[in-house]
């Protein structure tokens, strides 16, 4: 049960660290606005997304490959939670917050399962000691 939680948390953490640290970086180079200031950019918002995905999809590979077993059974969780995580997110977003264009967090909430579900099958179908996506 350890293993399977560790699988979990570590896809996980993959997507919300990485995505944290690419957003600060390009919050410090001023790509970005700086925090809390509302980003409607639409190119801006569109490379959010892009690299989100990435990974998304990494997320979803590493929790395959930590899976102690039946790893697109963990990937599935992992993809429910960011998918209940960002369908949350866009409620706020869209609601309560006036950080950007409402099309964004909608694509971040329909990206989640997909994106999160291919990380998995590619890991799955990748050889063990392979560690590209290519």
């Amino acid at each position: 049960m350890a293993r399977s939680v560790v699988a979990i948390l570590a896809g996980f953490l993959t997507v919300v660290v990485f995505s944290l640290a690419t957003d600060q970086l390009l919050h410090v180079l001023q790509v970005y606005p700086p925090w809390g200031e509302p980003m409607y950019d639409t190119g801006l918002n569109a490379l959010a997304l892009s690299y989100r995905i990435v990974y998304t999809l990494l997320g979803g590979f590493i929790t395959a490959r930590l899976a102690p077993r039946a790893p697109m059974r963990h990937v599935t969780i992992l993809a429910l939670i960011g998918l209940a995580a960002g369908t949350a997110g866009a409620i706020v977003a869209i609601t309560q917050a006036d950080l950007g264009p409402t099309w964004y967090p909608v694509a971040l909430a329909v990206t989640a399962y997909p994106c999160t579900w291919l990380g998995g099958r590619l890991a799955v179908r990748t050889p063990a000691g392979v560690t590209t996506l290519a």
